[in-house]
């Protein structure tokens, strides 16, 4: 795929102005968005993403563009569950609701700047060694088989628990009040550190684990940079406002994570093919290629798109049934 220095410009510096935009405007008005200030901002990120795949597929092909679409909608799948993580953290550390916008927004800057750091890695490794493309597709199964063992076992999840967040909090002299982003305050007469830097730590940390997941996943995709970048700028933009917007509905989702994991799979072994197809590994058929089947990125798609569907149809389909014994029992009138 050939792309200018002006489409990488452009995409950049639309990218930056974007970000940009969204920091002054809650800056300047530092509050929880309406549902319908978030419904029309949402409207405009999913459009300017289809539009975008549209661009591509006109202008690169029509596999680049089908390529985008798939790598847009995992990106935007593992955002969502992403998300619900972020619900948790949120509640968890007690973030007022006027600032947990200015909230979110660091935390899509930070993940922005990591999955950066991450696709330009990424790029460089299988571009010089194509044996990493078994250990992203092992990385990705096991990924996919966690979040199984995670459902079946019901467990809580407890992102303010990890490691990072747990050191700052017991050597920081952290105070008990939020002051919107302001790092660190007086109080009582001694300077604190304020619990939005707890926050920051907790999303940045979780940013960086969520980058892990997702940047494999993509690059079993497609190996183009470009459309790697583009993919999760598309999947992270608007998701401040899908947090307003869908935070009920997310937690009706329940078999989100069961979706992801079938996709997660699916890409791992379509890594493995590639894997073997591209194979140099001297101790698998000797060092040299492997016939198998390749999976097409149209087949990767419709695989994505029949996931998605399933489990959200299923997901409220449960959530409705679940539901029923409650408004039965419930008196008339209340």
């Amino acid at each position: 795929m050939e792309v200018s220095t002006l489409e990488w410009g452009i995409t950049l510096g639309v990218t930056i102005a974007v970000l940009v935009f969204d920091i002054v405007w809650i800056a300047r008005d530092p509050r929880e968005p309406t549902m319908k200030e978030c419904a029309i901002a949402l409207s405009f990120y999913l459009g300017a993403a289809v539009a975008f795949g549209v661009w591509v597929l006109l202008y690169h092909g029509h596999d680049y563009g089908i390529q985008f679409y798939a790598g847009w909608l995992t990106e935007y799948s593992l955002s969502m569950d992403n998300l619900f993580v972020f619900i948790v953290l949120l509640a968890a550390l007690k973030v007022p609701r006027q600032l947990q916008q200015e909230a979110l927004m660091v935390g899509i800057v930070l993940a922005l700047v990591f999955r950066g750091l991450f696709i330009a890695a990424g790029y460089q490794l299988i571009n010089n060694f194509s044996w990493i493309f078994y250990v992203f597709g092992a990385f990705l199964v096991y990924t996919a088989w966690s979040l199984v063992k995670s459902y079946r076992t019901h467990e809580d999840e407890h992102p303010e628990d990890n490691a990072v967040v747990k050191f700052a909090q017991n050597h920081m002299n952290v105070g008990e009040e939020y002051h919107g982003l302001k790092l660190w305050y007086h109080e009582k007469g001694v300077r604190v550190v304020s619990p939005i830097v707890i926050v920051i730590i907790a999303l940045g940390t979780t940013d960086i684990l969520f980058a892990l997941d997702s940047i494999p996943a993509i690059f079993g995709i497609t190996q183009e940079p470009y459309l790697v970048f583009t993919a999760n700028v598309f999947a992270l933009m608007g998701l401040r406002q899908l947090y307003f917007l869908l935070g009920g509905l997310l937690k009706r989702l329940v078999y989100l994570s069961l979706g992801l994991s079938f996709i997660l799979a699916f890409i791992g072994v379509k890594l493995v093919l590639h894997a073997l197809h591209e194979n140099e590994l001297p101790f698998i058929n000797g060092g040299h290629h492997v016939g198998v089947p390749e999976i097409s990125s149209l087949l990767s798609l419709g695989v994505i798109l029949v996931t998605l569907t399933v489990t959200a149809v299923a997901s409220l389909a449960k959530d409705r049934a679940d539901r029923r014994p409650e408004e039965v029992a419930r008196p008339p009138g209340t």
